[in-house]
């Protein structure tokens, strides 16, 4: 039989998509790399053509959900029937919708890194999904400063503070992961608090009356972060 050539691109989704199957079935730490390789019926060689190491493979899945997140919000920022308060608030509720949606893959794929020996795949990991966000972002910020709707004079800062605040709760998520069913509440609690006042932060910084932008909603932390024991749950009923 003769060699499949397959495109670099095609061949490396196909990787990707074996890592995925994998980490979700066995779990990120039980799928070793030879797994992997194995799934994909390549060799070693090959495989390292295209991810340096394990870690590179979880930031390539990383990288690719949050393209895949952007892929259904792009329209956003040139949409005519919304104003540059609408774009955001738009842009804000799709992706909980998204986080909702892919919680259980998601924390199925990602929770080890929020263990604090991860700390710095998590960071890196957060940087790829603001490659992804931050522009987007910044012309609905950039937007908004023509129209008179935002006052700042870095829609830039302004883009990367609302990045920022995701990992800036990276501890009270890792104590909750870590812990028991009471660590968990306590940790709903507290980010619920907490975007409560990035949603103030973001309002003073924009010069926007409190109570504009709409980060959470009713349920919404909650839902994404009691998704993965409610599938666990389901598994066991």
């Amino acid at each position: 039989m003769p060699r499949v050539i397959k495109h670099p691109e095609l061949r490396r989704e196909e990787l990707l998509d074996h890592a995925q199957a994998l980490f979700l079935t066995q779990g990120y730490d039980r799928a070793s790399l030879n797994d992997v390789i194995a799934s994909a019926g390549i060799s070693k060689g090959a495989f390292y053509h295209y991810f340096a190491s394990k870690e590179a493979l979880l930031e390539a899945l990383a990288d690719r959900f949050a393209k895949q997140a952007m892929a259904g919000v792009q329209h956003i920022s040139g949409d005519p029937g919304l104003d540059s308060l609408g774009r955001l608030n738009s842009l804000l509720a799709q992706s909980r919708r998204a986080k909702i949606d892919t919680a259980p893959e998601a924390w199925a794929l990602f929770e080890t890194i929020f263990r604090p020996e991860n700390l710095v795949l998590f960071h890196r990991i957060n940087l790829a999904a603001s490659a992804s966000f931050t522009p987007l972002l910044v012309r609905i910020i950039r937007q908004g400063v023509e129209d008179g709707t935002f006052k700042t004079f870095d829609p830039e800062g302004v883009a990367d503070i609302v990045m920022q605040f995701g990992m800036a709760t990276h501890d009270v998520v890792a104590k909750a992961i870590n812990g028991g069913d009471a660590d968990m509440e306590v940790a709903i609690e507290a980010l619920e608090r907490r975007v409560r006042l990035y949603e103030i932060a973001l309002d003073r910084i924009l010069g926007l009356p409190d109570g504009s932008i709409r980060i959470s909603e009713a349920g919404y932390v909650r839902a994404v972060m009691t998704a993965r024991r409610r599938q666990d749950a389901g598994k066991i009923g």
